[in-house]
């Protein structure tokens, strides 16, 4: 391995989308593959994609963070290509991978594009990744090592980036009704057994209590949307509308919606929270703004470069490993 290019390239990992009407069922079925979904919670995603035109944000905003990555890295004097790679939707981490070993690529970082650790937000994707890498092995192509970043629901550019839309939609309130804005985060709620066996809901909390800590605020709550799967599961709870529901009772004044659970407008935040949170909001006569999701944000992107270049750094200093052969 040469300690001045430990790595041949960067790989972002991304959950995928649609980007027309017609993919939007296939999407779906690779979405729900091996899980318990009913088939009116899967008819009724559709709506919510056909409602957007059936495309999803997902892979142009990923394509632009790549770009916006790469930028950043070359000029610190990291000059590697940026590949980018979904977890259920074209382009395939499979098929990435494949692109990337013709391509001489033999050692990579990869960034997965999701701040907080469960199987179904991070596990998921080192398995596809695994499994991409075994299929090299299996069509005569040689590995491509992936040496993945560190956790980064912490660090000060994804919290000072949350805090700054959070004050943003706060600032979208009249002055007099800012005082009793309480920021209402969301993530994606997971079942009780999955959140048992991960830290899910305890980095979550960390990094919400970071960005009110930056905002000095005191008002917040974590919930939950997107809840999907057997109803007869226990799931994180309480899901927004229901919150927004019962503290309306309670005497809450307004709401800032932040979704510090997603990084980019998925469907799920364009849905659940612009279409059927607002809208209990808009039942309720209860004043509410959603902040706004990082997407390519400048400071999201500084993050990404920063998490990668001590990747890159730990790469340059570290004992060379043996490579275990996959199997």
């Amino acid at each position: 391995m040469d300690r001045q290019r430990p790595f041949d390239a960067v790989l972002i990992i991304a959950f995928g989308g649609p980007e027309r009407p017609e993919d939007v069922r296939p999407f779906l079925e690779n979405v729900v593959r091996g899980k318990s979904v009913p088939r009116e919670r899967i008819e009724q995603v559709v709506k919510h994609y056909e409602r957007f035109g059936g495309v999803s944000p997902v892979p142009a905003v990923t394509r632009r963070q790549a770009q916006g990555l790469e930028q950043r890295l070359r000029a610190g004097g990291i000059d590697v290509p940026i590949y980018a790679g979904m977890r259920n939707w074209h382009p395939f981490v499979a098929d990435i991978l494949v692109e990337m070993a013709k391509a001489g690529v033999r050692r990579a970082i990869g960034f997965i594009a999701a701040p907080h650790h469960s199987y179904a937000s991070c596990g998921q994707y080192k398995e596809a990744v695994r499994e991409a890498r075994l299929a090299l092995g299996e069509q005569g192509l040689p590995d491509v090592e992936i040496a993945y970043v560190d956790s980064w629901y912490e660090h000060p550019d994804f919290i000072r980036a949350n805090a700054d839309r959070a004050a943003e939609a706060l600032g979208g309130f009249p002055e007099a009704l800012r005082d009793r804005a309480r920021i209402v985060f969301t993530a994606h709620s997971i079942t009780q057994a999955m959140a048992d066996a991960c830290c899910y809901r305890q980095q979550l909390r960390a990094s919400c209590l970071r960005v009110v800590e930056r905002l000095g605020l005191r008002e917040w709550v974590l919930v939950y949307q997107s809840r999907s799967g057997r109803p007869q599961d226990a799931w994180l709870e309480p899901d927004v509308c229901d919150y927004l529901r019962g503290e309306r009772g309670q005497g809450l004044a307004a709401a800032v919606i932040a979704p510090i659970g997603f990084v980019i407008d998925h469907i799920e935040v364009l849905y659940d929270l612009d279409v059927r949170a607002a809208g209990v909001c808009r039942e309720l006569n209860l004043p509410m703004v959603r902040a706004r999701t990082l997407n390519d944000d400048s400071l999201f992107l500084d993050m990404m470069a920063d998490v990668v270049r001590q990747t890159w750094d730990r790469g340059r200093s570290a004992i060379p490993l043996q490579i275990v052969p996959l199997g």
